[in-house]
């Protein structure tokens, strides 16, 4: 035990206690020192935004993007930076190590994908960035996401993810590509069962952490130790999250590099073009509701709609409910095959069905313009799942509704969120007659 530890990352603030920020001390000591800052220390820069449009840059020719990145923005439609990509793009063009802190729907991915891909450019080679992020589904978005901004240079990018065949991902990983987006548990297995894997990272440029509060926060301890025993101590590390925890604040010492902080962050706050609703119910009836809702998603203009449960197993049954009763849902959770979920997960995305049944395994991240509408079918126990939840609508300034099935057992859970948030939930307006008329359909 003492062995492996003695090979750990020491750099990587999560392994060694947390301590305030100091400035780093000279090789030799200085009796009189200066108290003019030293522009090669590692003092950190931290700036501070509570306004997401503050200081937005005209175009993204101001970030210092080279000419095929801008073709690319405007091919995408990508006309005006954000808040987070103003601000972080440069640095991480600079060589800097970044933290960037911004509510979801904020093009946090571009802030850090177009500098990588820039630079990639400037000297391709493969693996030249590792991207880790917590879920299988956001690891491929994260992948049509590369390739789709990465286009124009014929970007190879992998996804090494669980449920998928191992020897074909090593394979894969052998290839060298440009660019590998990893969840931490199979990325981990791979580079301790091929002696072979490490060195493909030896010379690795960026690491990411996406979505870096849940990467940090929910035991990825051992699975991070591997993948920055093979990393280059020069890389340069950005992490990106919608959500503050603890974990994440011990990251003021980033690393080697000078490290830059963007923080438009006000705690767990949700957008003000999403209305957030609830429906004050009792639990023998949520089904009934819940159908009811589903009929009207027509008249309320909704074009694809989120339902969120607590488990895998309500997740199961119900949707087995809704398909009996001639709902056309897709249902995602992580018991189901990996070959599975993405094909429930590609006919929600693709206008198939209507509606997807999830648990929090479609929480985090994922990006799909037609969700109008959240339902919040088991409320959540923490105030930051309700956050990532809600987030999946009314991204990018549209607008969207949330609404939560609130029974006698979650009164408390809705006044945690409502403190935490900063918003009272509007009742949703539902004729009880015309709930109940239907009960038969639902109820044995």
């Amino acid at each position: 035990m003492d062995e492996e530890e003695s090979t750990v990352d020491i750099d990587f603030p999560l392994f060694k206690p947390f301590r305030p920020k100091t400035p780093k001390p000279s090789q030799t000591p200085n009796p009189n020192p200066s108290p003019t800052p030293d522009p090669s220390s590692t003092e950190t820069e931290i700036e501070k935004s509570t306004n997401p449009n503050t200081d937005s840059a005209a175009t993204f020719s101001d970030l210092g993007l080279a000419d095929w990145v801008l073709a690319t923005c405007t091919e995408l439609g990508m006309r005006k930076p954000t808040a987070v990509q103003t601000h972080c793009i440069p640095k991480i063009l600079a060589g800097r190590d970044v933290r960037g802190l911004a509510q979801t729907g904020s093009g946090k991915t571009a802030a850090f994908a177009l500098p990588i891909l820039q630079r990639l450019a400037e000297d391709p080679f493969g693996v030249f960035a590792l991207v880790i992020t917590p879920t299988r589904e956001l690891a491929y978005q994260l992948a049509e996401q590369f390739r789709g901004l990465g286009s124009s240079l014929h970007l190879r990018c992998s996804v090494i993810v669980g449920g998928m065949d191992m020897l074909t991902q090593a394979q894969s990983l052998m290839a060298r590509p440009h660019v590998v987006i990893a969840t931490p548990g199979r990325v981990k297995v791979l580079l301790q069962q091929n002696p072979d894997i490490p060195l493909v990272f030896s010379n690795t440029k960026f690491l990411v952490l996406d979505e870096a509060d849940r990467v940090l926060d929910a035991g990825f301890e051992e699975e991070l130790r591997v993948v920055f025993q093979c990393l280059p101590k020069s890389r340069q590390t950005l992490l990106f999250s919608a959500t503050m925890t603890s974990d994440l604040q011990t990251l003021i010492e980033l690393s080697a590099n000078k490290a830059y902080f963007y923080e438009a962050y006000e705690g767990f706050k949700t957008v003000d073009t999403l209305k957030q609703e609830y429906v004050f119910i009792s639990q023998n009836v949520k089904d009934v509701y819940l159908v009811h809702i589903l009929s009207k998603l027509e008249d309320m203009g909704v074009r694809s709609a989120i339902i969120f449960v607590s488990t895998c197993r309500s997740c199961h049954l119900l949707s087995l409910l809704l398909e009996e009763l001639d709902q056309r849902v897709s249902a995602l959770h992580s018991f189901k095959a990996q070959s599975l979920r993405l094909a429930a997960l590609h006919r929600f995305k693709s206008g198939q069905v209507p509606v997807l049944l999830a648990t929090d395994v479609a929480s985090r991240g994922l990006d799909i313009p037609t969700v109008d509408l959240v339902i919040n079918y088991d409320i959540p126990r923490y105030p930051r799942d309700y956050v990532h939840r809600v987030g999946r609508t009314a991204r990018a300034g549209r607008g969207g509704l949330a609404i939560s099935l609130v029974t006698q057992n979650d009164v408390k859970l809705i006044h945690k969120i409502e403190d935490v948030v900063g918003k009272q939930m509007e009742k949703f307006e539902c004729k009880e007659d015309e709930v109940l008329a239907d009960i038969t359909k639902v109820l044995p």
